[in-house]
Formats: structure tokens, C-alpha cells, sequence
């Protein structure tokens, strides 16, 4: 499943037919989406400006929509944590215009990255030094989380890179160093193979580095991408989300197991 934001649906591709079908409309503009321990899918919604779960009976459960009282900007990518945490970008993407949601002022007036406690459910910063957080994942031992910053899109001089935190027991944070700045477009969404390689959307395409941050290839796309997930059977087909349509392609690597 993917989102197509402008259009506010999820479309669905089903392997054994090869069709590809509408699985919600209006689907509240969702952006990234992952999958709980639980199966269900966990969406960011940048027209309700939160993050939900899809019930395994079809009904939607809000899990953060504020901090400190104020409502979110909206919603970007989430990936949910072995320990049952949910951890999500909140760029502005969604209230900038009513391209990709409603136009609106940030409450909050910045952007951050947060952590939603598995038991407490409270909504808390993880990171608070983004300009404009963007795609994030773990390391497939989770214990560094990378995140993406797009802040260029706002400011001619803004980042287009990723960073790598370490993660420690408590789920706090720490360190936050560059490891690979976009040469095409920027980096969006971003996945882990089995190796700790990091395989990342950009403008030309998919770039694919190595765990020390080394530039070892790149899967060229006649569009610019956004997003990237691992699937099939062995995981080691590549679907790659760019402008207007959504490719595969078959990979001699394994992606790692979520988030």
C-alpha cells in the first residue's frame, strides 16, 4: 500500500492479480505509513494532522494529534519500535498549502521528531534541532534511528541530508552526526537491508550506501522518488514509490525485518 497525497487515497497493488486498486478514499491525506507488531497499519495523516492505527476490523484509532496541548503540523513518516513505541517526523508540509492537506499556522512553530510511549501513550520530542524532519528508520538492531531533513525545500541553503542517532535503552537520543548528504533532489523515505545498508529515495532515483556512509550505487528512475519499502516473499524486491507511478525492482539483498 501508498499513499497518493494530492488525490487523498491509499492505492493497494495485489501480487497474485497484478491489480492495482483503491484501498481507502478519502484516506485524510495520509503520508508514510509502516505496520505494528500487530499487523495493523500505523498512517500519518496530514489532514487530520495526527498519527492513527487501521483496527484489524477497519476502524481508525488516533494515537498523537498534540503535544503539550498544541496540535501537530502534520505528520510525515513513522516506524514503531520492537518495544511497541512510535516514533514520527512532524514537518509543516501539510498546513503549507492545501496541495497535500488544509493550509494552516503550526501551533507548535517548529519541526521535531517524536516518540510515543508504549504504555503511557504520551507524546513526547525526540529531536528538536530539525529544520524539517522527513523519512526515518531504525538500524536493523535498532539501536541507531536515522532521520531524514528536507529543510531545503524551505530555505536555499537548508539541509538535504540524513542523520544517525544512537538510541539508548530508555529511547532518549544522542549524537544526531551527518552520515550522507543528497547530491539529486533529497532524501524522503529510506529503508535497511539485512546488512545494515541504507537504501534511500532521492531525485534521480534510489541510492543505496554503505552502513560507514559510502556511496556504493544507485538504482536510476526516470522520476524523482519519495519512497522506498522491501516486500515479496524474501523481502528482497525493492518497490520504490517516485512521482507518478510505482516500480520494483529485484534485488540480490534481503530488506531487514520492520521497523
Amino acid at each position: 500500500m501508498w499513499s497518493d497525497i494530492p488525490n487523498d487515497r491509499i492505492l493497494r497493488w495485489d501480487e497474485p492479480t497484478g491489480n492495482v486498486g483503491v484501498f481507502r478514499s478519502p484516506a485524510g491525506y495520509t503520508n508514510g505509513h509502516t505496520v505494528d507488531r500487530e499487523g495493523r497499519l500505523v498512517s500519518c495523516s496530514h489532514g487530520a494532522r495526527r498519527v492513527e492505527r487501521t483496527e484489524h476490523d477497519g476502524s481508525i484509532t488516533p494515537i498523537a494529534d498534540r503535544y503539550d496541548g498544541k496540535r501537530l503540523n502534520s505528520p510525515n513518516d513513522v516506524v514503531v519500535s520492537s518495544d511497541g513505541a512510535v516514533w514520527f517526523s512532524d514537518p509543516t508540509y501539510g498546513i503549507d498549502s492545501d496541495y497535500e492537506g488544509f493550509a494552516a499556522e503550526s501551533e507548535i512553530g517548529a519541526s521535531h521528531v517524536y516518540r510515543v510511549d508504549p504504555q503511557s501513550g504520551a507524546c513526547a520530542i525526540a529531536a528538536d534541532d530539525f529544520v524539517r524532519p522527513n523519512g526515518l528508520a531504525f538500524s536493523p538492531d535498532e539501536r541507531r534511528l536515522y532521520v531524514s531533513d528536507t529543510g531545503m525545500t524551505h530555505f536555499p541553503d537548508g539541509p538535504r541530508h540524513i542523520r544517525a542517532f544512537d538510541v539508548g535503552p530508555d529511547g532518549a537520543l544522542s549524537g544526531g552526526e551527518v552520515f550522507a548528504t543528497c547530491t539529486e533532489g533529497i532524501f524522503d523515505g529510506f529503508r535497511f537491508d539485512v546488512e545494515g545498508r541504507l537504501w534511500t529515495s532521492a531525485g534521480d532515483g534510489v541510492h543505496c550506501y554503505d552502513p560507514d556512509g559510502t556511496l556504493l550505487g544507485k538504482v536510476l528512475v526516470p522520476e524523482g522518488v519519495a519512497n522506498v519499502v522491501f516486500g515479496g516473499p524474501k523481502r528482497n524486491r525493492l518497490f520504490i514509490c517516485a512521482t507518478t507511478s510505482l516500480y520494483s525492482v529485484m534485488l540480490g539483498v534481503s530488506g531487514a525485518a520492520r521497523p
